[in-house]
């Protein structure tokens, strides 16, 4: 074991936070402190003085070897000590360097300023939690008062909040930016920092860049970084939260086109916060659009950062998630389940089938039905022909098709963007500085945007949405399920099947991909998976497309992720992508018949030996030691 040695502390500072890689090499380890280093956090300290003290070296590698990276999703890791993991002191370090950065890019920060929101996440071990987080980056308007010798406005909302409403206070405010402290779905050990621009969207490139040099630049805490008195004594802190609320009920209620059928349903539904945000604003969703308030999960409608119930808290995992919604379903009568994650940014729905199972809709399925649902409202209200030319609809590139076939048939516009929101978002932000109309985006990880208002999936008008739908189909005696299979019948069946392998070595997953990428020798892809000919390969991480005249990608490409699409000569699509926020290699899969095409059993089954072909050449699952999704 190597030496630990400890320079003695300065009185009244605690055991560094922070420590460099190279401080943590060598014959000695040397572990050095300066003012960039300081925390304190009594517990993260206590952390670190105990690794010191065993001499336990490598676990002072995990925590201090490797900064985390700030990217276009913000930060998301585990909390915990050093600059690896979220705590007080890196929430710090990051919050400054974004201070600095839009000061360079906002001359009239000081008039507009900023807003912040948190979940209900913590980590006991280790003294984090989403609020502590926001009370840490509560001196945010003192520093830029003492930069600029004036206050600039901070909008910090006063208790436990949706992710969508910071995009939402962003815009409705017409403020620069918006810190929201959340890790959304990932394990409760996990926190995060995601931040949105004045167009109310999730940062791209370059902002990302010029926010991590700045925050690179920026880590020695700025006076009265830990003063937590400045909460409640500064005149320049307000709290957007009754405002917000109001406002926000009062936008969705525009996505409100059947309030009589809303008054009078019979249709009882069961919704699940899963341990997260959501139950108090779904119920407010649901008095916006004059429907019966739906059964709370009584386990899970509390917020509880340890999430009891479920072993990961994400409704896209399944029925897993759902077994306690499905219980009370069936004890209450009610026939849908509405969950969301604990941001509630995401949305998952569930339907009982007349033979008594429980369909859990995939994020395909649900897109295509809100989809539908969205354009019929919008064709209802608008009876100009010319209208339809400044339509639009968006999907990422690894969701379903059917939003294409829709517009093909029914003529409005349909875009692809890159996976995630941050894209949409910022697109759909574009067309609607063109008069143009986005009536809805998303994206198959149980993410929609149905509500112009919000330029970011919103977990929490989706469901009182899909409800609204629910209830209108009951009307027709049409279930949600048989209102999918008429969308397929109508516009084209559309199979899908995606899921992913846990890989928690970087290594591994560099030599997959690049594998695939000299697969039969230097700079070839494969020529087929298994019996499956392959007719196109589009590379997005180096701009190849096999399928373009110059063999360049249209869509943006980007190093830092793994990105390759294969098409296949019997018309299916896979993609492999590396996930930006958890240690995850996903595929998503696609085959699409005309309309008219109703062998669904034979389109399924083909869909699965392809996927069985894809996971055995591509994968290699043993070779790599991955760990499959668990069902």
């Amino acid at each position: 074991m190597l030496p630990l040695c400890i320079t003695p502390l300065p009185s009244g500072w605690s055991v560094p936070s922070v420590l460099s890689a190279h401080q943590l090499s060598g014959s000695q380890t040397n572990v050095k402190l300066d003012t960039a280093h300081v925390t304190e956090n009594p517990k993260t300290s206590a952390i670190v003085k105990q690794l010191v003290a065993e001499g336990n070296v490598e676990e002072l590698q995990k925590c201090f070897g490797l900064r985390m990276e700030f990217g276009t999703a913000g930060l998301r890791a585990a909390m915990g000590a050093g600059i690896s993991h979220m705590n007080d002191l890196t929430i710090i370090q990051t919050t400054q360097g974004f201070c600095r950065y839009l000061e360079k890019n906002f001359s009239d920060l000081k008039k507009r300023g900023v807003v912040i929101g948190f979940d209900a996440r913590a980590h006991l071990s280790s003294g984090g939690s989403s609020k502590r987080y926001f009370l840490g980056i509560k001196y945010f308007a003192d520093v830029l008062h003492d930069l600029l010798c004036q206050g600039v406005p901070v909008y910090l909302f006063s208790d436990i909040t949706p992710t969508p409403f910071v995009p939402y206070t962003v815009t409705h405010l017409k403020l620069c930016a918006g810190i929201m402290v959340t890790a959304s779905h990932n394990p409760k050990q996990d926190n995060g920092y995601k931040v949105y621009w004045e167009n109310g969207a999730q940062i791209i490139s370059p902002h990302d860049k010029g926010i991590s040099q700045a925050i690179e630049e920026n880590q020695e805490p700025w006076p009265q970084a830990w003063d937590d008195k400045l909460i409640d004594s500064s005149v320049l802190l307000h709290d957007p939260y009754a405002t917000v609320n109001k406002e926000y009920f009062k936008d969705i209620q525009k996505q409100c086109f059947h309030r009589n059928i809303n008054k009078e349903t019979n249709l009882k539904f069961v919704h699940t916060s899963v341990h997260g945000v959501g139950h108090k604003f779904v119920q407010l969703a649901f008095e916006a659009f004059d429907l019966r308030p739906p059964f709370a999960v009584p386990e899970q409608k509390d917020p509880d950062p340890e999430f009891p119930t479920v072993k990961y808290p994400n409704p896209e995992e399944g029925k897993g998630v759902l077994t306690l919604s499905f219980a009370l379903a069936e004890k209450d009568g009610a026939k849908i389940v509405l969950a969301n994650d604990p941001d509630a940014d995401r949305l998952a729905v569930a339907e009982k089938q007349e033979s008594g199972e429980w369909k859990v809709f995939s994020g395909n399925e649900l897109g295509a039905l809100l989809g539908w649902w969205i354009f019929t409202c919008w064709k209802n209200q608008n009876r100009d022909a010319c209208a339809i030319k400044d339509v639009y609809m968006l999907s990422s590139t690894v969701s379903s098709k059917i939003l294409r076939a829709i517009a093909l048939k029914e003529g409005f516009h349909f875009e692809e963007t890159l996976t995630g929101f941050k894209w949409m978002g910022n697109r759909a932000k574009q067309l609607m500085d063109q008069g143009k109309a986005v009536l809805f985006a998303f994206e198959e990880a149980i993410g929609y945007m149905c509500c112009p208002a919000v330029l970011d999936k919103d977990g929490v008008s989706a469901a009182v949405i899909t409800a609204e739908m629910a209830s209108f189909l009951a009307t027709r005696n049409m279930s949600l399920s048989q209102q999918l299979k008429a969308v397929y019948d109508e516009y084209g069946l559309h199979i899908t099947k995606a899921s992913y392998f846990i890989c928690h070595d970087p290594k591994v997953i560099q030599q997959l991909f690049d594998n695939l990428r000299n697969y039969d020798g230097e700079n070839t892809y494969p020529k087929s998976c298994g019996r499956f000919k392959v007719s196109g390969i589009r590379d997005l991480t180096t701009g190849y497309d096999s399928s373009q005249p110059d063999q360049k990608a249209i869509l943006p490409t980007s190093k830092s992720s793994q990105m390759i699409t294969f098409t296949f000569a019997n018309g299916g699509v896979a993609t492999m992508r590396t996930s930006g926020t958890e240690p995850k290699i996903k595929y998503y899969s696609e085959l699409c018949a005309p309309p008219g095409n109703s062998d669904v059993e034979q389109l399924k089954k083909e869909l699965d030996e392809l996927v069985n072909a894809l996971e055995k050449h591509f994968f290699q699952p043993e070779k790599n030691n991955l760990q499959r999704k668990t069902e």
